[in-house]
């Protein structure tokens, strides 16, 4: 037999028998007869280079030393879910829906799998890349340690396959590899892992794959993204991914009722127990990718999925002390000091208290026996206490009234839950927050900074606030501790890069109370730029006002003219007007102009805009040539809003095929203009 036939036909039977041992849970042959047709390969490629193919079963072993994990952005982005905790929460959500899309719903629950989150590229059949979900936005690319996990297939079975696209899933240590690796760690006298999530996490950012390789890390999909897929539906697409060779868990189910949705729940509630792996809750999607592309996202999740969790495991433990700790903005949040108590898989020391009217609520003292509760947190919280285990001696908790950094009097507002420290200029821990903030990937993304090097430049009085940044040099931070020539120069080029971060993202990482990424980017285009955004509206005229009249300060018209932007509330647009009101604020902003950073949309950015739809209120619904997120861009980029449903407030619908009888029924009764897409384009 010729070699490469020979290399070619081990190939494809090793790739079926890891299929069948991974995927399937059905081997065929022996372990050593797959061990001896693996060496059998590798002897063959290493005496024919030429014959080298990155989907080898052999590139599974690993080897590759990665030490430096590059930063991917995302094609589509990876984004979060909404949680819900009862029957009641599901409905709400399913009425949401109900309100936007027309029809019959059906859903698909998935197990919602505790793990790592990874998005797989494959091109031609071929995986190609894998990236963490990161930020959502961009990720790590880990694809080296990727590949040596056997349950991600490296050539993909079955045709029809698209010429590129990525599926979504989960990395995760099942229970049985955890305890192993936890065995052979104890008998070499090391520290145990703690739960089967963070070492799966942390074996994607190994820096040797053949170290990967030796874990028995597993891959679990659950979601295909890209463009003009093969399938209409969610469950659909997961029957698709197992044909082509991919671990889609087959737990998951269509079902027609939110009633059916928790009768999956309860039944895996207690079934989950058995399984192999780490889980704590149900993924439940609209099964119709038409619906969930209609029903769209919000800035931060889709609005077409929900993930329920399970009740969490609460745990009592002894209350030590009670500390505080301060925000970037200066919020004060009180933390519980536990003694050590386990809870799902983690030693819990810490809980978050939230503020004072909590504490006062549940009547918390040092001393007293507490439940803790881990859940969706990431940080566990308390939440009862057990007032029969209270020491006689007990005293009530009395709210800290001075910062505990910088010793300033804390103040709250009417409408704030939480205490604040004012003296955001000058307090150690906002202004290495703010900075820290600034410099995060979601705002200006410098890189050769993180959080430990902030903390040096603070403490040596290099920087007191983020526009000193854009004033250091080579010289100056080299004495800082554990920096080399290369790493201070990776710093300074880092800043230096900044400077062509868009305006929005700049707005973002100035670190205004309540303005995230969202609000930035709505702020940023409606001002255009920073000097329309500061711009205050001109004082009354002292000689001409009359003594009866109602006067409007500049800062009330400005409030409420930030207040008619759509999205922005009374709380945001105060608090904007604060910060443009701020001396000391307005003076790092033109530091940072002067510096050169992007206080401006872009000319690109600018493109295309027009004031043309300002004040008109869209509802898009039904199918159409051009993608749904296209004609939602067209619609902003002219000054429109875009709404999920139909109401007297609604300007206009766009009306596309297989748009549902009961919205067109709503829209008639409203007597709301409907456009079709032709129209619509004509308008604008």
């Amino acid at each position: 037999m010729e070699v490469k036939t020979q290399i070619n036909t081990l190939r494809d039977e090793l790739r079926e028998h890891n299929y069948k041992y991974y995927v399937n849970d059905n081997p065929t042959i022996s372990d050593f007869e797959f061990d001896k047709k693996l060496e059998q390969l590798k002897s063959l490629e290493a005496a024919h280079p030429e014959f080298y193919d990155a989907t080898s079963p052999s590139v599974r072993v690993g080897g590759e030393v990665t030490k430096n994990f590059h930063t991917v952005k995302h094609i589509n982005r990876m984004y979060s879910l909404d949680n819900s905790y009862s029957i009641e929460d599901l409905k709400d959500w399913e009425a949401r829906i109900k309100k936007i899309v027309d029809g019959a719903i059906q859903y698909t629950c998935e197990l919602k799998y505790d793990g790592a989150s990874i998005s797989l590229h494959y091109e031609n059949g071929k995986f190609v890349q894998a990236v963490t979900r990161g930020d959502g936005n961009q990720g790590d690319e880990v694809t080296a340690n990727v590949r040596t996990i056997r349950s991600v297939p490296l050539q993909l079975k079955g045709d029809a396959i698209p010429e590129k696209f990525e599926i979504r899933g989960e990395i995760v240590l099942p229970w049985e590899g955890f305890y192993k690796m936890n065995e052979e760690r104890a008998a070499q006298g090391l520290d145990l892992y703690r739960n089967p999530r963070n070492t799966a996490s942390g074996s994607l950012k190994l820096q040797d794959s053949a170290e990967v390789a030796k874990r028995p890390l597993d891959c679990l999909l659950y979601q295909l993204a890209g463009n003009n897929l093969p399938v209409q539906s969610q469950f659909d697409s997961l029957m698709l991914a197992r044909k082509w060779g991919f671990k889609a868990p087959a737990a998951s189910k269509l079902v027609s009722s939110i009633e059916e949705v928790f009768e999956f729940i309860n039944h895996w509630d207690v079934a989950r127990k058995q399984l192999p792996y780490e889980t704590d809750g149900v993924v439940v999607k609209v099964n119709s990718l038409r619906q969930q592309e209609e029903l769209g996202f919000t800035a931060k999740s889709p609005k077409w999925a929900m993930a329920y969790k399970f009740a969490a495991e609460q745990v009592s433990t002894r209350l030590e002390e009670i500390t505080y700790q301060v925000g970037r903005t200066g919020s004060i949040t009180p933390v519980a000091n536990l003694e050590a108590v386990e809870i799902s898989g983690t030693t819990v020391r810490r809980a978050s208290l939230h503020n004072a009217d909590q504490i006062e609520k549940l009547d918390i003292r040092v001393g007293d026996e507490v439940y803790v509760e881990k859940g969706g947190e990431i940080i566990p919280k308390i939440v009862a206490v057990d007032l029969s285990k209270r020491p006689q001696n007990s005293v009530p908790t009395i709210y800290a009234t001075h910062c505990p950094e910088c010793h300033t009097e804390l103040v709250r507002k009417v409408e704030d839950a939480k205490h604040f420290c004012p003296n955001e200029m000058a307090c150690p821990p906002q202004v290495k927050g703010r900075i820290e903030h600034f410099i995060s990937r979601k705002a200006m993304d410098i890189d050769g900074i993180g959080a430990e090097t902030v903390g040096q430049l603070v403490e040596a009085g290099m920087i007191h606030n983020y526009a000193d940044l854009y004033d250091l040099t080579v010289e100056q931070v080299l004495p800082l501790e554990r920096m080399a020539q290369k790493s201070a120069e990776n710093m300074v080029n880092g800043i230096t890069a900044s400077k062509q971060v868009p305006f929005e993202r700049l707005l973002f990482g100035l670190g205004i109370r309540y303005v995230g990424e969202t609000v930035a980017k709505k702020l940023a285009k409606f001002y255009k730029n920073m000097d329309s955004l500061m711009a205050m509206p001109a004082a009354p005229d002292k000689e001409n006002i009359d003594l009866f009249a109602d006067v409007t300060s500049p800062a009330d018209k400005k409030i409420e003219e930030l207040s008619a932007i759509p999205e922005i509330g009374a709380a945001i647009a105060q608090s904007v007007v604060e910060f443009i009101t701020d001396k000391r604020q307005l003076e790092i902003v033109d530091r940072l102009g002067k510096a050169g950073l992007q206080l401006a949309l872009s000319e690109e950015q600018l493109e295309g805009q027009t004031d043309k739809l300002v004040g008109k209120s869209f509802v898009i619904s039904g199918v159409f040539e051009m993608s749904r997120n296209d004609l939602k861009k067209l619609i902003e980029d002219n000054g429109g809003k875009v709404s999920s449903s139909l109401s007297s407030k609604t300007d206009y619908l766009v009306r596309g095929e297989n748009m549902g009888p009961s919205k067109l029924e709503k829209a008639e009764k409203l007597g709301i203009t409907m456009l079709s897409e032709q129209e619509f384009i004509e308008m604008v």
